[in-house]
């Protein structure tokens, strides 16, 4: 269930899709196997809470909290065309008997640990799509579990009788086209899609069916005459090329089936090129109060992922969104590379007041670290005695990394600021 932004574009740019094989002439057929969760959520819920199952159910962002919006949906809900990302009240005029229910955010990822820790039964490259879908290669497991097929239908067979949830299966000898099959059929179903029968599977099918083939791709397919997979497959390169630049070659060398990327082991986390988090709270900002513990608390996340990845950033950017749902961005370089929340956050808020001038209440704000380094590799001469600047960030990040290693032993919960605790803003 990929929940961007976009047509997804952004992803397929840093996806590893880019990557070729490790052997270029290794013409190998691989088994490859995409197993999507139906309606996760609301599998989820339903799974703890039985009586769902006979009623149109979806899971939605709280209305009063200003997230009213369908986040998953049972496939009763679906008959009356409930659909993912409209607003809860369109959704309740299409079926008045809509049953709503807040999402336990909790058990959503303990259930996609249980669902992996399945995969892992059967292959350890395992590579996870978003909490509720995944790339297996089984390639090496048919002496021990049989062909793609079985495997996936054992796969299924264990995840309803184990976890009480649905998946579809996809298997082919991509990871696109093996996507697109876990696609095709739901909820509960295993499609293949064979090496050499896969152009009357595929290319009948719309465009839109395409792994990064988003709504934005679509229109600009449908204007030069591509509807289908196969339309896109045969397309003059040139055309493609023109309309679409190189991510549209790229595209219609997945309609081809020439798609050589690997499933990345557990693990992997490819680097950033930025890191931001943004947040619309369950009020407006107002006070100076509100708005210094609003790019606190994004600064905190930005600062941990930059240390996760042992990255500092150069500069520090800002998006606000105004009640009218305007917005504006600023931005400034720091004096030093930095992955520091108290750093990121003064810098953040000084970027925020700088458009004082514009607001007076902000609806939503967003922390950006762009111009990543390696931590580290700042190129400064070694120096007999540190700056007190230096002296007093080697403490603060000493600090914070001890609150990273506390969170990942005992949740992230475990340790907060003072001004989350029973904040009305979260």
């Amino acid at each position: 269930m990929y929940m961007g932004y976009g047509d997804g574009s952004a992803l397929m740019r840093t996806s590893n899709f880019h990557e070729k094989s490790k052997n270029e002439g290794d013409k190998r057929v691989r088994t490859i196997l995409h197993c999507d969760a139906n309606s996760f959520f609301a599998s989820c819920e339903t799974a703890i809470r039985p009586e769902y199952a006979s009623v149109p159910m979806a899971v939605c962002g709280s209305v009063e909290e200003r997230h009213g919006i369908v986040l998953a949906r049972n496939e009763l809900a679906k008959k009356y065309g409930v659909t993912t990302a409209e607003p809860v009240w369109q959704a309740k005029q299409k079926c008045p008997s809509l049953v709503t229910v807040r999402p336990t955010y909790g058990l959503y990822s303990e259930m996609s640990e249980k669902m992996n820790k399945i995969f892992y039964d059967y292959t350890d490259r395992v590579e996870p799509f978003g909490i509720d879908e995944s790339w297996l290669d089984v390639s090496g497991s048919f002496k021990l579990f049989g062909s793609g097929k079985s495997i996936a239908d054992s796969i299924r067979k264990r995840i309803k009788e184990e976890l009480n949830i649905t998946v579809s299966v996809g298997v082919s000898f991509n990871k696109v086209f093996a996507k697109l099959g876990s696609d095709m059929k739901k909820p509960d179903a295993t499609t293949v899609i064979p090496c050499e029968r896969f152009v009357p599977i595929v290319w009948p099918l719309p465009v839109s069916d395409l792994l990064f083939v988003g709504s934005s791709t679509q229109r600009s397919l449908n204007r030069i005459g591509v509807y289908t997979i196969g339309d896109l497959a045969c397309c003059d390169e040139k055309v493609i090329r023109n309309n679409l630049g190189k991510n549209g070659i790229l595209l219609r060398e997945f309609a081809r089936g020439n798609d050589r990327s690997e499933v990345t082991v557990s693990g992997y986390e490819p680097t950033p090129k930025s890191v931001s988090n943004g947040m619309t709270f369950r009020e407006n900002l107002k006070t100076g109060e509100d708005i210094s513990f609003a790019v606190t608390y994004l600064s905190m996340s930005v600062a941990e992922r930059l240390r996760r990845h042992k990255l500092c950033c150069n500069n520090i950017s800002v998006t606000v969104r105004l009640p009218d749902l305007t917005s504006f961005s600023h931005s400034a370089p720091l004096s030093h590379p930095t992955c520091l929340y108290s750093e990121i956050s003064k810098a953040a808020l000084s970027l925020v007041y700088a458009k004082k001038a514009f607001w007076e209440e902000i609806y939503s704000v967003t922390v950006h670290a762009e111009k990543l380094t390696v931590e580290g590799d700042f190129g400064y001469q070694q120096k007999l005695f540190p700056e007190a600047w230096e002296q007093k960030y080697a403490k603060s990040h000493s600090l914070e990394a001890a609150v990273d290693s506390i969170r990942e032993r005992f949740g992230r919960s475990a340790v907060k600021i003072a001004s989350a605790i029973d904040n009305r803003l979260v």
